[in-house]
């Protein structure tokens, strides 16, 4: 199946929302991570800049940055306005307005634009759809991150979770996967079942974050060897 422009819905989150919501300490960003559906995070970039090693795999980085830019600005009234009416699921704390959210985003998208170009040069953005295999070795990451993606779409079904966590886990030492919460802010169905399919063969465990924005969505799930 063709993966078009059209069908992204390009949303970025920074340094300090992705060390809350994994739990990372200022070691973890020394260690070998891999961002899976990183999409316009400017994670990557400013974890370079702390001297980490940071490689993000997404499908939209198939596309160029004009595309991309264009694409941010065609959804960024659509987003904010869909906010604006379901403020209510969201935590309003550490993010105190729709206005400092809109900020927050689209300094962090922008970030990202400006690194784009020459992170696919150094081979940090990598197009890459889950579950298909990565071209790397097995145990090449320490690290692995989801953010907003496994667990959170349920429609892809419970077989594509599971091939995209073993693919994941094939190549990370440990992934960690938040939230774990579905489109509606509900705990995801799945989560049992996933949890009893690794638990025999890693370790398994749901941890509370420092990070919550959409209510309900500070749980974060792990897995490690």
């Amino acid at each position: 199946m063709s993966f078009k422009l059209e069908s992204v819905v390009p949303w970025g989150r920074n340094l300090n929302e992705y060390m809350q919501m994994f739990n990372l300490s200022n070691d973890d960003l020394l260690k070998k991570i891999a961002g899976f559906g990183d999409g316009p995070a400017s994670f990557n970039y400013e974890a370079k800049q702390k001297g980490g090693s940071v490689i993000s795999f997404d499908p939209v980085y198939q596309f160029s940055n004009k595309q991309l830019q264009k694409r941010i600005e065609e959804v960024r009234t659509i987003v904010m306005q869909q906010m604006r009416e379901n403020m209510d699921n969201y935590v309003w704390t550490n993010i105190r307005s729709l206005e400092e959210l809109e900020n927050i985003r689209m300094s962090a998208m922008n970030l990202f634009l400006s690194d784009y170009e020459c992170g696919k040069s150094e081979n940090r953005y990598i197009c890459h759809t889950l579950p298909e295999k990565l071209p790397y070795d097995d145990n090449y990451f320490d690290i692995g991150l989801s953010s907003h993606f496994l667990l959170m779409y349920t429609s892809l079904g419970y077989d594509f979770h599971i091939k995209a966590m073993t693919e994941m886990l094939r190549v990370c030492k440990e992934i960690r996967v938040f939230p774990i919460v579905d489109l509606d802010a509900n705990i995801t169905d799945m989560i049992n079942d996933v949890i009893d399919y690794f638990k025999n063969r890693y370790c398994v465990e749901i941890t509370e974050t420092d990070y919550q924005f959409q209510k309900g969505d500070n749980k974060l799930l792990i897995i490690r060897k």
